[in-house]
C-alpha cells in the first residue's frame, strides 16, 4: 500500500510550495484537411481533491447524488483511521471524526477543513476503499468555497485510458495512460479484482494511497490509486503480485496499481448512501 511517507526531499519541496505534473507531455498530433476534430479533453487540476492525514483522498458524488445530500469523501480502505480492515471485513455507518484538508484548483492554497461524521463503507476485500460522509453538502460546499465535487463514473475503465492521478498529500498530479486490467492483485493478506495497472510514467508513492484516478477525456473517476511493488517481493506487504486467470504469478517491480470504482458508483444512491443491495456487487458485512 502507498500510504506511508515518502523522502524528505519530497516534503521538503512541498513545503516550498512546489507543484509537479509527473509524466510525459502528449505531443498534439499535426493537422491536416481531412483530419477530424479530436474530442474534448478535460482540464485536470487540484480542484474537489483533499488531503488526510497519512493518504490523499477526494470529493465525490454518485449519479443519483443531489446538491443537498451530505457530501462524501473517497480514500483508500487501508487510510481508515482506525486500521486496515481484514481480508473479508466490511465496515458501514461508523462513527468518524475525521477532518480532511480541502485544496484550491492549484493545490497551492488550503480552502478549508470538512469533517467526517461517520464512515459509510471501508472494505480491503476485492477493492481498496472508503468512503467518509461529511457533516456538509456539495451545496454548502460550492457556496463557501466554490468547489463542486467529483463526478464517479458508472462505466467501466478501460485499458490505455489518458489518466491522471491526483494526490492531495503530495499536491502532485501524475499523468499516464492505464496500462492493463488485472485479473486478481494479491498483497500480503488482501486480493483485490480487477485492478488498474499505470504504464511507468505514473511513478505514484507512499502517501498518494486514495488518490482517484480521473479519465482525462471526460473528467470523472474511474478508480482510486492504492499500491505498488516497492521491492520486487512476492506477494508481500507493498509489494503486491498479479495472479491471471490460470493462477499463475507475476511480480513487476516499480509497477503501481488502482481500484476500479463504477461498482462503487452504481452502488451510491440518494442520501449518499451505499445501497448494499442486490443490484450492489460490492461485498457486504
Amino acid at each position: 500500500m502507498t500510504r506511508r511517507f515518502a523522502a524528505a526531499v519530497a516534503l521538503a519541496a512541498i513545503g516550498a510550495g512546489t507543484l509537479a505534473v509527473v509524466g510525459p507531455a502528449q505531443a498534439a498530433p499535426s493537422r491536416t484537411a481531412s483530419s477530424r476534430q479530436a474530442p474534448a479533453r478535460a482540464e485536470v487540476d487540484f480542484t474537489g481533491i483533499v488531503a488526510l492525514s497519512n493518504c490523499s483522498g477526494s470529493l465525490v458524488r454518485g449519479p443519483r447524488s443531489r446538491d443537498t445530500d451530505a457530501a462524501l469523501v473517497l480514500t483508500n480502505g487501508h487510510c481508515l483511521e482506525t486500521g486496515m480492515p481484514k481480508g473479508g471485513q466490511v465496515i458501514v455507518d461508523q462513527d468518524s471524526s475525521r477532518t480532511f484538508t480541502l485544496l484550491d484548483r492549484t493545490g497551492r492554497n488550503d480552502l478549508g477543513t470538512l469533517r467526517a461524521t461517520r464512515v459509510e463503507y471501508a472494505t480491503m476485500t476485492d477493492t481498496d476503499v472508503t468512503v467518509y460522509r461529511l457533516n456538509t453538502t456539495y451545496a454548502a460546499i460550492q457556496r463557501r468555497y466554490g468547489v463542486p465535487a467529483l463526478r464517479l463514473s458508472t462505466a467501466r475503465p478501460h485499458d490505455g485510458a489518458e489518466i491522471r492521478v491526483v494526490s492531495g498529500y503530495w499536491r502532485t498530479i501524475y499523468g499516464c495512460r492505464s496500462d492493463a486490467t488485472v485479473h486478481r492483485l494479491r498483497e500480503a493478506g488482501w486480493t483485490w479484482k480487477d485492478s488498474i495497472r499505470y504504464r511507468p510514467e505514473c511513478e505514484t508513492t507512499h502517501g498518494t494511497s486514495g488518490s482517484p484516478i480521473v479519465d482525462v477525456q471526460t473528467g470523472q473517476v474511474t478508480g482510486i490509486n492504492n499500491t505498488g511493488n516497492d521491492d520486487g517481493e512476492r506477494c508481500t506487504l507493498n509489494n503486491p503480485c498479479e495472479v491471471d486467470r490460470s493462477g499463475r504469478v507475476t511480480v513487476r517491480r516499480g509497477a503501481h496499481y488502482g481500484q476500479q470504482t463504477y461498482l462503487l458508483a452504481r452502488c451510491l444512491g440518494p442520501d449518499s448512501d451505499v445501497v448494499l443491495s442486490r443490484d450492489c456487487a460490492l461485498p457486504t458485512p
